[in-house]
């Protein structure tokens, strides 16, 4: 047995399952779950069609690992109109690779990456996504976390670790859009983290699986390949982004995204891959091609965010300590007790599930950035959304 199983932590959900355990909910009260980050907004019609006509087809070939022409040809475009980047700037062939998911993606890529006879830490924000942990332990590194909380903005700080620890780095984290905050790296940060990875020979994995919910349309956020292209390095060396269909289209079962960047990064991820098995099929691929070519219904999904945001800020936003992201679809309040206590008494005495900061967190010397806050996915539909507005807002009274 692989012994570095016995590293990994219970995953958050599991912590919390056992948290609510005998907790014993109001029976007049429906269930209204803002603890797991899952879309429910309907996948468009056009992607399930998709599916069905190429379906026949796509089922009796084994997939392509490196992902069919026209799916990286449609992510290539995709990257080129969304990030502002020159035509022809990112080729489909050699700096695209499809992934099923980037759950799938950015816990192989570790994988295949990370060099565990050189006693190798990976960075990470924290509080953060736990797959990223997960993928450090497995590949033989030690995670190292950057202090994310309300004193930095919830951005990690390339300052707060000494130049020892950058040397011994080789794959540093980023999650942009951040979840659970929301909060969005700009360039100026972003720039030091590259000016870093440089300096001590890392590479950049940038989570941006968030990136298309944002608030105000002309203001999207920026990703890491626009800021290399913006700061002059048009190879995208040392950078990896990876994005996903998931939150963008609606369809996390479709379990489907992409990494892109650095050719020869990609090149060897590729040759991993090759034995991994993780080929999206051909259906799956089309259908993606499909989604990633159109933007009317990533419009229409921000604009039913924009509607919950502001209908569930409207009524929390005089009882709790909470704030509008800059993009996601988390909420991130701070509690006005501790936030295990809260979470099991909101779901105790008003049957509304969230999830505690904390368990989205690590303890370190500069203690544990997620304790007091919790996290709320504005997943559910809008009356769901108010619904469980309205009894936080009751609790917190009570408190």
């Amino acid at each position: 047995m692989n012994q570095d199983l016995q590293k990994l932590q219970p995953y958050p959900f599991e912590r919390l399952r056992d948290l609510l355990a005998d907790a014993q909910p109001p029976a007049d009260k429906p269930l209204v779950d803002l603890g797991i980050g899952e879309p429910r907004h309907p996948t468009p019609r056009f992607i399930a069609e998709s599916l069905s006509t190429s379906l026949n087809d796509g089922l009796s070939r084994y997939p392509a690992t490196r992902g069919k022409d026209p799916l990286c040809r449609a992510i290539a475009a995709w990257l080129e109109t969304r990030f502002r980047l020159d035509a022809g700037q990112i080729d489909a062939d050699s700096q695209v690779l499809p992934v099923a998911g980037t759950r799938e993606g950015l816990f192989s890529v570790a994988q295949a990456l990370v060099d565990r006879q050189a006693v190798p830490l990976v960075m990470m924000p924290n509080p953060f996504y736990q797959i990223y942990e997960g993928a450090a332990l497995l590949a033989g590194a030690e995670p190292r976390f950057l202090h994310c909380d309300r004193s930095n903005g919830y951005l990690p700080d390339p300052d707060a670790l000494p130049p020892e620890d950058w040397d011994r780095c080789q794959l540093l984290y980023l999650c942009s859009p951040g979840n659970p905050s929301g909060a969005v790296i700009g360039k100026s940060l972003m720039q030091r983290f590259l000016d870093l990875a440089d300096r001590h020979d890392f590479i950049l994995v940038a989570d941006e699986c968030y990136s298309e919910l944002y608030p105000n349309e002309d203001t999207p956020p920026p990703g890491l390949l626009q800021i290399c292209a913006e700061t002059g390095r048009t190879d995208f060396r040392r950078c990896l982004v990876f994005h996903s269909l998931s939150k963008r289209s609606n369809a996390p079962g479709l379990r489907s995204g992409f990494v892109a960047g650095d050719a020869a990064i990609l090149r060897e991820f590729l040759r991993y891959r090759t034995y991994h098995g993780c080929a999206l099929p051909e259906h799956v691929q089309q259908a993606s091609a499909a989604a990633w070519a159109d933007e009317a219904h990533v419009r229409e999904n921000r604009r039913l965010y924009r509607e919950k945001f502001d209908a569930v800020l409207a009524i929390l936003g005089d009882c709790l300590e909470v704030s509008r992201p800059e993009a996601g679809f988390y909420l991130w309040p701070r509690t006005p007790v501790d936030d295990q206590d809260f979470a099991r008494r909101l779901y105790q005495e008003e049957h509304v599930r969230v999830l505690p900061g904390s368990y989205l967190s690590r303890d370190t010397a500069l203690g544990n950035p997620g304790r007091n806050h919790v996290r709320m996915a504005l997943v559910a539909d809008q009356a769901h959304c108010e619904a469980a507005a309205h009894r936080i807002r009751a609790l917190v009274r009570r408190l």
